[in-house]
């Protein structure tokens, strides 16, 4: 979908160098690494758009992202929060 709207898509990985810096690049970032809260405000660009895909299970049988909440409150201008993020979307 980004591609058909002539979108620069950058897409990262386990060896990505700079990952921070390469993320703090996007105006929208999506996030599906199977690590909760591995995503925090140093790698979220101020006003970008965060759309958090990881879905991890917690011991208590609830769900957490892959962002850290407070950091993507902190800095996305939006953000779909896990649960509740996605899924309505």
């Amino acid at each position: 979908l980004l591609l058909n709207e002539h979108a620069t898509v950058t897409v990262c990985h386990s060896r990505t160098s700079e990952l921070a810096e390469e993320c703090a690049e996007a105006d929208i970032l999506v996030v599906a690494v199977g690590r909760p809260g591995f995503i925090g405000a140093e790698h979220i660009k101020p006003g970008a758009i965060v759309i958090d895909v990881g879905t991890n299970p917690t011991d208590d049988g609830g769900l957490v992202g892959d962002v850290d909440p407070a950091g993507a409150r902190s800095r996305a201008g939006a953000y779909t929060p896990v649960p509740g993020g996605v899924g309505p979307v």
